[in-house]
């Protein structure tokens, strides 16, 4: 008898069980590629119109790919009502925007490029620039015109290979004199070992802001630190975080500078990692955090918080691709789409970073979800995405710790490589089709060598 049959059999329904599987997975992704309609460009929630227009940067993603023109760079503007009014007509290669500063005279400063950095003064009334500068930086993402004709830059990238010497700094350049007359180096201050690569990006200083008169504020993101620069000494005022204390910052974006009343420093920033943005006020050398918005998700990737005159928040929503006016309670009530991978926004007729009322002087410390919005990109909405699904399945369990550094890496990183057509759950499904069959070939060529 010829007892090879049955095991051909058995193997052969356990191929047929693989495949259906397969199929089943990749369903969804077929469904979400004939149905799933991005958001291109799209107000929200409008419960408040906005006090003037606002400006929105977009990063976009370079990848060449069948949605790489959804995932493009754009600065674009609205109007209070949110409807749209224009996007900035700037060819800047294959770089991207970041950055954007409203000038008293109408005018807005631009941070962009990737490789030799472009930082431009652009009149979005004529559609002109004004004046280009490109000082040699790499992938800066911010400067700001400070003292009428200087450039404050925060100087990233920035490996000397031949001197085996990082320098990453910020620095001050006059434009009338075409020199650099300032600059402090983080080799000052933290050692190789800190930060991420020291060959590479090592700090990745992401904002610069000055803050008073020779005192200048800087977010090294790299070393989950806020730092407070005089420029006379080059001594550190004060700094907020610390290298690898993710419980008060994690690779945060663009810190604002406010000081109460009563003279009380206070720092708002997006913390980035953490998905969340919070606010930490300094009394008697030490920093108490007296508001976080963003308990519960929601957030995902904010790059930019700054507090406006009326005591909201104007939030920057990355990975969700919005901006938004949130008030100290987390509600949602200004809200505007653009894809791809907002960094920036500010309101025009307030200038760059118009600061306003403390947290603790509003009278309301404490943490907050966001609610409110019109959930137009998955991030947003009731149902969870397989990120937030795998950390809640795990939660509570001794697997909880690197799931959850798992879920928050998926969530931070996905993005940039998911094809705009497939929803999240399309994609975390396809991805499971891949890895079932990859893992059947794999079985099944080692089973018959």
């Amino acid at each position: 008898m010829d007892r090879s049959l049955p095991n051909l059999t058995h193997l052969g329904l356990a191929r047929l069980v693989v495949v259906a599987l397969v199929v089943a997975l990749l369903v969804p992704a077929a469904v979400s590629a004939l149905t799933h309609d991005p958001i291109d460009i799209e107000s929200g929630t409008v419960r408040e119109p906005a006090n003037g227009s606002t400006v929105v940067s977009a990063q976009g993603f370079e990848a060449r790919a069948a949605n790489a023109s959804l995932k493009s760079t754009r600065l674009v503007e609205v109007d209070g009502e949110g409807e749209f009014m224009r996007e900035y007509d700037l060819d800047i290669g294959s770089g991207y925007f970041y950055d954007v500063d409203p000038l008293p005279d109408g005018t807005v400063l631009i941070s962009a490029g990737k490789h030799n950095s472009s930082f431009i003064k652009y009149d979005p009334e004529t559609g002109q620039r004004v004046w280009t500068e490109q000082l040699g930086t790499d992938d800066t993402h911010d400067a700001d015109l400070i003292n009428g004709d200087e450039l404050l830059v925060a100087d990233m990238r920035n490996y000397n290979e031949s001197a085996d010497d990082n320098e990453d700094r910020i620095f001050v350049y006059n434009r009338t004199r075409d020199e650099v007359v300032w600059e402090f180096e983080f080799e000052r201050i933290y050692d190789r070992e800190n930060g991420d690569d020291y060959t590479d990006d090592w700090t990745h200083v992401n904002d610069v802001d000055k803050v008073g008169e020779g005192l200048y504020m800087a977010s090294p993101r790299n070393m989950d630190q806020v730092v407070l620069i005089n420029r006379s000494t080059k001594e550190v005022e004060w700094a907020l975080g610390a290298d690898e204390n993710h419980s008060i910052l994690y690779e945060q974006h663009n810190p604002t500078y406010i000081e109460g009343e009563d003279g009380t420093p206070t720092v708002l920033v997006a913390d980035s990692e953490n998905d969340r943005v919070v606010e930490y006020a300094r009394t008697n050398g030490t920093w108490e955090r007296t508001w976080e918005l963003g308990t519960g998700g929601n957030l995902n990737w904010p790059r930019d918080a700054d507090r406006l005159p009326n005591g909201n928040t104007l939030v920057v929503d990355t990975l969700n691709h919005r901006a938004m006016e949130v008030t100290p309670e987390g509600e949602v009530v200004w809200e505007y789409y653009v894809s791809w991978g907002t960094y920036d926004a500010e309101r025009t007729a307030l200038g760059d970073e118009p600061g306003g009322p403390t947290i603790r002087e509003q009278g309301m410390e404490g943490e907050y979800a966001l609610n409110g919005s019109a959930s137009l990109t998955p991030g947003t909405n009731d149902r969870g995405t397989f990120a937030e699904w795998l950390s809640a399945t795990f939660a509570g369990t001794p697997l909880s710790g690197p799931v959850g550094w798992f879920a928050t890496r998926w969530s931070h990183v996905v993005p940039w490589i998911r094809p705009t057509w497939l929803r999240p759950w399309a994609f975390a499904s396809a991805v499971g089709a891949v890895l079932v069959g990859g893992t059947w070939a794999l079985g099944d060529l080692v089973y018959h060598r």
